[in-house]
């Protein structure tokens, strides 16, 4: 089983400030693992959605998810899926198995009140909220029982896509940088990066 506790020093370190949605995080990628019965991935076994979109709220819950899974937006196995949910589905890309996992509405509506999320509203970085006012927020979401917090769907099947990386590249005829082939563009005789591209069209 995966313990949540022990990816939370690793989760603010990574993420940099104290707040309840990275380690809601934390908490709902060890359901959905220990749901499947798999363990942090080093590579691309696992495949993780989670339905936040870009310009929320919470948004930090999104680093809790990526530490405890190992589902990273460098390796390409975490996709965001925009609906401006908290959502998150793992799927084993092995077995084909999945399974989602949300934080209870009432949970969530009930970090939207006190000092944390009103020093928020009004302009103050996360990482100037004082320790007493975000220390006990991260304590309550470490501290619940699942339960209480989470509401975790079955495991069903899925189909799975399984891209493979690309390897052909070339360098750019305009700014001589190094690219993926696919992403070239072509001018007349030069071969080009997207953004010398657009400043060609331009």
């Amino acid at each position: 089983m995966v313990n949540p506790k022990d990816y939370l020093e690793m989760g603010l370190r990574f993420h940099g400030h104290k707040c309840p949605a990275m380690p809601m995080g934390l908490r709902t990628g060890a359901a959905v693992m220990n749901a499947l019965g798999v363990g942090r991935t080093g590579d691309s076994t696992l495949l993780t959605l989670v339905e936040l979109g870009d310009d929320h709220c919470a948004t930090c819950f999104a680093d809790g998810v990526q530490v405890i899974t190992g589902c990273t937006f460098g390796k390409g196995n975490i996709q965001k899926l925009g609906y401006g949910k908290w959502g998150v589905s793992l799927i084993d890309k092995k077995t084909r198995r999945a399974v989602r996992a949300i934080p209870k509405a009432a949970v969530m509506m009930e970090n939207k009140h006190g000092e944390f999320i009103e020093m928020r509203m009004g302009g103050t970085p996360p990482t100037q909220v004082p320790e007493h006012i975000s220390q006990p927020l991260v304590e309550k979401i470490m501290s619940a029982p699942q339960e209480q917090l989470l509401d975790v769907g079955p495991v069903t099947t899925t189909p799975v896509d399984t891209p493979k990386h690309l390897w052909d590249v070339f360098i750019c005829d305009g700014c001589g940088e190094f690219v993926i082939e696919a992403y070239g563009r072509i001018k007349g005789a030069q071969k080009l990066c997207i953004p010398c591209h657009e400043q060609v069209k331009g």
